[in-house]
């Protein structure tokens, strides 16, 4: 069991929060940063066991800095090809379906959710070549990640790290590649709309032709216009399915599915399962724990 150092943590805003035999270890991010992150904290286990968990697409690139024992396998459901194992820190780009993940107990990482465009920015690599992907974190950020994750490990202080990777973050994203305007806003228009708008009418709106279009958003958000508009969707109809007092009736019409059985289908597609057992269970950042 890890021995993490607490002194002055009060004074650097930490929280910690015990979940079952983890702990969540957050802070408030710096301004700066917060236009390129959806989620950002750090984990540990109070005892290690392993764990199964169902990762759900989201509409977000994923960071794991592994300080720990990494996941022992993370693929594609349903996959049974040969997977490249990924063997420490590790990026996630956004997908279309899901994906389950196998740690074999003992964790101690930094987890990261970012926006598409966030992550674009950070890695500075067209968004499609991680679509659908976990790769090691050094294959998009080069050496310097070596040195961040052997700097973040050798501290036990959560604040000490936290300012490590702000640092390290914000220098990265100060020489980032920017988005193109339109894209910015096509995303921005998709996430507003929670996914329910044509891309005729995103076109329209951002002055350029579908194909167009198609072509600079998915080079850099990593999905397609009409891809990105289901994921969001479905986002949107876990988020309100797992809240109190959830009508499967009322959710498939507030997100603009034709009907329940179109609903059903798209759950089948994204998720591997169906609503009412996700709704069921408790997702946590796109987890679903098996």
């Amino acid at each position: 069991m890890p021995v993490f150092d607490s002194a002055g943590m009060a004074g650097r805003g930490i929280e910690m929060t015990r979940l079952g035999d983890r702990w969540r270890v957050t802070r408030p991010w710096p301004p700066r940063l917060r236009p390129f992150l959806h989620s950002y904290a750090g984990y540990w286990e109070a005892a290690a066991s392993p764990f199964r968990v169902r990762l759900v697409p989201t509409g977000r690139a994923v960071v794991v800095i592994s300080l720990g024992e990494p996941f022992a396998q993370v693929r594609r459901l349903g996959d049974a090809g040969p997977n490249r194992q990924v063997t420490g820190s590790l990026v996630v780009g956004l997908e279309d379906g899901p994906r389950v993940c196998d740690h074999p107990g003992g964790q101690e990482a930094i987890r990261l959710e970012l926006t598409p465009l966030g992550a674009y920015r950070l890695f500075a690599v067209p968004m499609r070549e991680l679509t659908n992907r976990v790769v090691e974190l050094g294959d998009v950020l080069g050496p310097e990640a070596g040195v961040l994750v052997e700097q973040l490990a050798a501290t036990t202080d959560w604040g000490a790290r936290f300012d490590l990777l702000d640092l390290a973050l914000a220098a990265r994203l100060e020489r980032g590649p920017d988005p193109a305007p339109e894209v910015r806003q096509a995303w921005r228009l998709l996430c507003r709309a929670g996914g329910a708008i044509p891309v005729g009418r995103l076109a329209a709106d951002v002055g350029w032709s579908q194909g167009y279009l198609i072509r600079r958003f998915t080079e850099q958000i990593g999905l397609t216009p009409k891809m990105s508009a289901r994921v969001l969707r479905f986002h949107r109809a876990v988020r309100l399915l797992t809240g109190d007092g959830a009508n499967l009736a009322e959710v498939t019409a507030v997100c603009g599915y034709y009907d329940q059985a179109h609903l059903n289908r798209e759950f089948r597609a994204l998720a591997g399962t169906t609503p009412g057992l996700l709704a069921g269970a408790r997702v946590a950042e796109g987890a679903v724990p098996l």
